[in-house]
């Protein structure tokens, strides 16, 4: 079975799951059972298809994206960068790529000023499993304090929070100076799903570079272009939208290099 028929199957298997979190699943258990240059190949046909706006393969890197996300996957992700080097797949090694200057995310981020330093009303300090539990409380006043907490635990249990609403999301992912680590458990939630999610995550220069490449090659040519001429995102990534917005169909004969606002 050559490359394009390998990504044909796995398009048709992804998008015959109807909810996200199986489609990434799927793609996990795909991505660790396969022959790393098969998948290499794979991976960078559908890429290929869906920096041309292929919509099936568009949906699929969805859910390959959400996969690549999860926990567990930094030596898969490794593997695959050494097989798009190798081979040249150019499309994979975009999707993949680790910007110059990227640096590796802290486990313990510095504190953000404006962020709850963990204690009660400003007394008694709040264990960490405890402030997990408050982040699980169906209460818009509790879940607004824990959106400011720093530590990406307490984020992570924020996203799946019954009452947290896009909007508390896109402020999260936009905050200035940001928590890496809590925006990249961002990132591994449904919430990445929502444009506004995605591009406030990419326009942050505190989201490790890692994961903006990632969500890159999900936005759209007006993100693309709003991101590339952005000075506040940085240097690395203005590039990195650049390529991809160079490779998107044109829309009205515009020019890709230029901001495209259609």
């Amino acid at each position: 079975m050559d490359r394009q028929a390998r990504a044909n199957a796995l398009v048709r298997a992804t998008l015959s799951l109807g909810d996200a979190v199986l489609r990434a699943r799927y793609v996990t258990s795909v991505a660790h059972a396969a022959p790393i240059a098969a998948l290499a190949q794979t991976l960078d046909a559908i890429c290929e298809r869906a920096e041309q706006a292929e919509t099936a393969s568009r949906e699929t890197l969805i859910a390959i994206v959400d996969a690549l996300n999860g926990d567990g996957m930094d030596a898969l992700i490794q593997r695959l960068r050494e097989a798009a080097a190798s081979d040249s797949l150019l499309a994979l090694e975009r999707l993949i790529r680790i910007p110059p200057r990227a640096r590796p995310t802290s486990t313990t981020p510095p504190r953000d000023p404006r962020a709850p330093d963990g204690r009660e009303g400003g007394g008694r300090p709040v264990p960490l499993g405890e402030r997990k539990s408050l982040a699980r409380r169906p209460d818009r006043e509790t879940l607004q304090r824990m959106l400011r907490d720093p530590h990406p635990d307490v984020i992570r249990r924020c996203m799946s929070n019954p009452r947290l609403v896009e909007d508390d999301v896109v402020r999260l992912a936009a905050r200035r100076p940001g928590q890496g680590d809590a925006l990249a458990e961002i990132a591994r939630t449904r919430w990445v799903h929502r444009p506004r999610v995605r591009i406030a995550l990419v326009m942050n220069p505190a989201t490790p570079l890692e994961v903006v490449a990632r969500l890159v090659g999900l936005l759209l040519r007006p993100e693309l272009a709003m991101a590339a001429h952005s000075p506040g995102v940085a240097a690395p990534v203005r590039a990195l939208c650049l390529e991809h917005l160079v490779r998107r169909p044109p829309v009205n004969g515009t020019d890709p290099s230029k901001p495209d606002l259609q």
